[in-house]
């Protein structure tokens, strides 16, 4: 279900886990990648799903005048002189590049207003598309304002078809992140969170493709020490599949020493800290 509505604002003041960040900016309310994909997620436990009228995954809302709000916006931030210190997470509760933009390029609008801005402080991209790629001039154009965050949480493909089965795969998208790589953009692999996966030839598949990584775990990135994974009955479904002690498991760990000893520590973080680009702690 698609509905186009109209925002009164679209730059959204940041709190908890995007303390990294001055605002976070979605153009979609909703997600399309399917209701029975990435059952992790812990917008579709939030009021906004309770209060739809489908299920999680079956409705798309579209803030149509979120370009127009953004100019006025990010004016009245200049006038007051707090746009050099702008930091925004596009987008913190929907893909950015989910169905509904490769027709109607919100995403898009976005990405041009902002480009055409002047320099502020850092843009993050975040998304598990390749649509992502569509954008490569203006992502360009952001030089050295911009971080590219594609989610991989997995090398195994066989745990991507059981819990994200609506997701591009990870060969997919291992593939986006080198091309945006080698179109001399910063690149981040959010593995996030940690599923299933072999830790070492994980790293190997990442660390050339990317300028940096950020893991988090469905303990430490669900806000609440790892109870909304268990409300979303996410430790059942992990069994269902093999691995019935993940969410304490020392894979992370591993993978967090791989990833840092293949492109550095400074250039791996892990949660919160990790996705603000702070150095990581070596804790």
């Amino acid at each position: 279900m698609f509905e186009p509505i109209e925002t009164t604002t679209i730059l959204t003041p940041t709190r908890g886990y995007l303390t990294g960040y001055t605002h976070s900016l979605n153009p979609y309310q909703g997600c399309a990648f399917g209701k029975d994909s990435c059952p992790y997620c812990y917008v579709r436990a939030m009021p906004i799903q309770r209060f739809a009228s489908a299920p999680w995954g079956d409705w798309v809302r579209a803030k149509v005048n979120a370009p127009e709000r953004l100019a006025r916006e990010l004016a009245t931030l200049r006038r007051n002189g707090r746009f050099g210190s702008l930091r925004v997470f596009l987008s913190s509760a929907t893909d950015p590049y989910q169905g509904a933009e490769a027709r109607l390029g919100l995403t898009r609008q976005l990405l041009a207003i902002l480009a055409a801005s002047g320099p502020f402080g850092k843009l993050l991209v975040q998304t598990r598309s390749p649509l992502v790629e569509r954008d490569l001039d203006l992502l360009v154009a952001l030089g050295d304002r911009v971080v590219v965050s594609l989610t991989v949480e997995t090398n195994r493909d066989e745990i991507r078809r059981q819990l994200t089965p609506t997701s591009p795969s990870i060969a997919r998208r291992l593939l986006t992140l080198e091309r945006l790589t080698a179109a001399g953009l910063t690149t981040q692999a959010a593995i996030s969170p940690v599923l299933p996966c072999d830790p070492l030839p994980f790293a190997d598949l990442v660390a050339p493709r990317v300028r940096r990584a950020v893991v988090d775990t469905l303990v430490a990135g669900d806000g609440a020490e790892g109870r909304r994974s268990r409300q979303l009955g996410l430790p059942a479904r992990l069994a269902s599949l093999g691995y019935p002690d993940w969410l304490s498991s020392p894979v992370p760990d591993l993978l967090l020493d791989a990833l840092r000893q293949r492109l550095g520590p400074p250039q791996v973080g892990f949660s919160s800290a990790g996705f603000a680009l702070d150095p990581p702690s070596q804790s």
